[in-house]
């Protein structure tokens, strides 16, 4: 049996690519073993987005969609573990502790820093070639390329920030992973709608993968979109796809998608 990547790349044909590297659930038995409480340690994935984002590939768009939990490496941080928010509490590349603060591994059962080392190359590496690879391939093939990397949340995390975030937070780096008529654009678009609440470039300015991919000069434009679960399930406890919230949010990450696509095609530029 072949052994499995970690994640489903999808290409497509058009300068979109649609990265969803928390997504994954899967937890390799050497580290769920360690784990105080395994089914509660699978709290701070990005839920369901696979389902969420289906559309994306009728539009055109490459998907890439992780496998791994964000337990057993987090892809969107750097392989260096610096901290993404300096003078905030954050998570590392190995988390130890849960987005709520609690700590995730039984005592003395957290990973080692040889351990850390191995589980980059293991879960990290692959999932970022293969980024990397279809970012260029796109490129090439239209002479620029929009990486759209897609996350959700639940709304109310004390631990990480101060009272409910917005339901749709848009990050570019302060403008520096784009440019800046692709971040007008797509500020427009959620704004031309009134259901959800807004931020561009607030708490979530964008992780790892928009600041490193974000490369304007080289054609590669990176945005992040952190969404909140209440926007499309129930979040206590984290439930299915909710189908009568998806009429509504449906939209909104259509005419998102298509405004990267439009823009990246040239059209209306």
């Amino acid at each position: 049996m072949a052994e499995d990547t970690g994640f489903t790349l999808l290409p497509g044909r058009v300068p979109l690519l649609v990265s969803m590297p928390h997504a994954g659930t899967d937890l390799p038995p050497d580290i769920s073993g360690r784990l105080a409480d395994p089914l509660r340690a699978l709290d701070d994935t990005d839920w369901h987005l696979a389902e969420v984002y289906d559309f994306a590939q009728s539009l055109g768009a490459s998907t890439l969609c992780a496998h791994w939990s964000r337990v057993a490496v987090d892809l969107n941080r750097p392989p260096d573990d610096t901290p993404m928010y300096p003078g905030s509490n954050n998570t590392g590349l190995c988390p130890v502790k849960s987005f709520a603060g609690t700590m995730l591994y039984r005592q003395g059962a957290a990973p080692t820093s040889a351990e850390i080392a191995a589980r980059r190359e293991r879960y990290w590496r692959p999932y970022h070639e293969a980024l990397e690879g279809e970012l260029a391939r796109l490129a090439q093939a239209h002479g620029r390329a929009v990486l759209f990397d897609a996350h959700s949340i639940r709304s109310v995390l004390p631990w990480l920030f101060e009272g409910k975030l917005p339901d749709l937070n848009l990050g570019t780096a302060a403008g520096t992973s784009c440019d800046p008529g692709l971040r007008e654009r797509l500020a427009r678009s959620l704004g031309s709608q009134s259901r959800y609440t807004v931020a561009v470039d607030g708490r979530f300015r964008g992780g790892y993968i928009t600041r490193h991919y974000g490369q304007p000069a080289r054609g590669w434009h990176a945005v992040q979109l952190e969404m909140c679960w209440s926007c499309y399930m129930d979040e206590d406890p984290p439930g299915p796809v909710d189908p009568r919230r998806m009429l509504h949010l449906r939209p909104v990450l259509e005419d998102l998608l298509a405004t990267a696509i439009e823009w990246a095609a040239g059209l209306g530029a």
